[in-house]
């Protein structure tokens, strides 16, 4: 549609007797159409009202629903019935690289409908001729194969400063901040990577240079992007931060300079030697109301047609090739937002005050492991898009539990002899001596105690008493209800600081039916800093519970 100048408006006057021509009548439906789509694009803006999703019919075909939709000169778009085409049937596909984003859009266009005789043109040119009586207001679908600038959307430039860092065929790399900042504020500035779904994957570094800005957060300057393997997206988002330094009047600057920044498509390096800059104004007054000011101040030639080419771009679709030909992978609907909000929705949902989600803040937080010698760290990023802050928490890792205190059991096989249908020790063999253990705490002097553990009898009713550890003489308990089933035994350890092991003995005074004996040790170690691992509580302590077996031999 050829782009048309909707003001200053003129209407028809009428007057008796006035003849009336085709241009009377052409401008009366002017007049009407041209301050209503003047009020449409200055009131409402262009985008989606409703409907108008489109939708993957199978590998090579789309269905685009009922909607409605206002074109950036405030004329109404209607698609009246769900519309299913082949991608390849659309007006700006082409068959030459199949692995690719392309991107469907609507138009408003006019058809003529119910062509009839002319009678005056007839008369005129000798010949028979007809018109169409009516015209059709309808639309138009057409995929553009590049994606559109990300500055080329009507709010951007009021909002954002935007930069791409590199693009080709396959990749874009773009960069936005905010246009206006407030002195001591912290923003966001957001890397956007955008590709096709067959691309490598995509990893990028740089170091930027700041003028008015200081970094936010453990990293610095330093700004390092990978695509996560995981996932099939064809857009990425890394956020950082910057903290606006109390400098109002001043141009900050945000820059990367030529050579900096390290890019790679799979295990291709890309060179990229310009350098991208940044630019933000520090102002002390608000910054929603400096946007407004710059949207108020636009000439009316800019408000009503400074968009006029643009179209409304529907969906995203991503490509995959399959040998000579491809396949619809997925659909993005809307991608770049150009949506028109509901007034009575947007009204509501204002009138819910502090109920409503948008005046709450909430927060997400992460945790990460430091060394054990290392300081906390805290870093906090704030989202105003979701009203979110975003706490990283660096704790670090506990000194290692096998530098303190360590545990285990061993479990010594008895050699017996059957007498009397009872299980007795042989004479000779009441001394026992484990293989060596390894208790884990590195060199240096240990402390182990030892007891004998004390298993329950799986057969035993419930409640009648669960595992038993006796430590020291087991005699102190004989003749009471706590008297231990197995013969009183004398432990001793022999401990070897060089070997970071040590040795159990045992010596046994009496009989048993049991043809092993379960022993429990505790392995202690002085603290480098002077506290005893004794102060540390034993629930702390219990880990290492690998049990170790150890093949008995005589104490010669």
């Amino acid at each position: 549609m050829k782009k048309a100048r909707m003001f200053p408006f003129e209407r028809n006057r009428y007057f008796y007797g006035k003849l009336l021509t085709v241009r009377d009548f052409e401008s009366e439906q002017k007049y009407f159409n041209d301050k209503r789509r003047l009020l449409n694009r200055l009131l409402f803006g262009s985008g989606v009202v409703a409907g108008m999703q489109v939708v993957p019919v199978d590998d090579k075909t789309i269905t685009v629903e009922m909607g409605v939709a206002l074109d950036y000169l405030g004329r109404e778009i209607v698609i009246s019935s769900p519309v299913t085409l082949k991608l390849s049937m659309i007006d700006g596909f082409t068959n030459n690289e199949y692995k690719k984003n392309v991107y469907l859009y609507v138009a408003y266009d006019e058809k003529g409908r119910e062509p009839v005789h002319s009678v005056g043109n007839s008369s005129v040119r000798g010949e028979e001729t007809s018109e169409y009586n009516r015209f059709l207001e309808s639309y138009r679908l057409y995929v553009k194969e590049e994606a559109p600038s990300p500055s080329s959307f009507e709010h951007a430039d009021l909002l954002e400063d935007i930069v791409t860092l590199y693009q080709d065929s396959d990749v874009r790399v773009t960069q936005r901040m905010p246009k206006y900042v407030n002195p001591d504020d912290v923003v966001d500035v957001t890397l956007v990577v955008e590709k096709t779904l067959q691309t490598p994957r995509v990893s990028l570094s740089f170091a930027y240079e700041a003028d008015g800005f200081d970094p936010v957060g453990k990293e610095g300057n330093e700004v390092r992007f990978l695509e996560p393997g995981d996932k099939q997206d064809t857009e990425h988002r890394l956020t950082y931060s910057v903290k606006v330094q109390d400098r109002p009047g001043h141009i900050g600057k945000l820059t990367i300079p030529a050579g900096a920044l390290e890019l790679f498509i799979g295990d291709n390096r890309i060179p990229i030697d310009q350098s991208a800059t940044h630019a933000a104004e520090i102002i002390e007054q608000s910054v929603a109301q400096r946007i407004m000011k710059d949207w108020y101040e636009r000439s009316l030639d800019q408000a009503a047609e400074g968009y006029a080419d643009q179209n409304v771009c529907l969906a995203k679709i991503g490509l995959l090739q399959l040998g000579p030909t491809y396949m619809i992978e997925q659909v993005e609907r809307v991608p770049f937002g150009e949506y028109i909000p509901n007034a009575s929705l947007s009204h509501r949902m204002n009138q819910n005050g502090r109920s409503s989600s948008l005046h709450r803040f909430y927060a997400e937080a992460q945790a990460f492991d430091l060394s054990f010698d290392s300081k906390p760290e805290l870093d906090v990023v704030y989202h105003p898009d979701r009203n979110a802050f975003d706490f990283k928490l660096g704790i670090p890792r506990p000194q290692t539990i096998n530098d303190e205190i360590a545990t285990g059991i061993v479990d010594v096989p008895l050699d017996t002899q059957e007498k009397s249908g009872l299980r007795l020790f042989s004479r000779g063999k009441r001394n026992y001596v484990t293989e060596e253990i390894a208790h884990g705490l590195g060199d240096g002097q240990v402390t182990v105690v030892v007891g004998l553990e004390e298993l329950p009898d799986p057969q035993a009713p419930v409640g009648s008493g669960g595992a038993k550890v006796y430590y020291g003489s087991a005699d102190v308990f004989k003749d009471t209800e706590y008297e231990a089933e197995f013969p009183n035994i004398t432990f001793g350890t022999i401990i070897y600081p060089d070997k970071c092991s040590f040795r159990i003995g045992m010596k046994l005074t009496g009989g048993t039916s049991a043809t092993s004996l379960r022993v429990r040790w505790w392995a202690f170690k002085k603290l480098a800093d002077g506290v005893s691992t004794s102060s540390i509580p034993f629930a702390k302590s219990a880990v290492n519970e690998a049990a170790a077996t150890a093949e008995h031999r005589d104490s010669r």
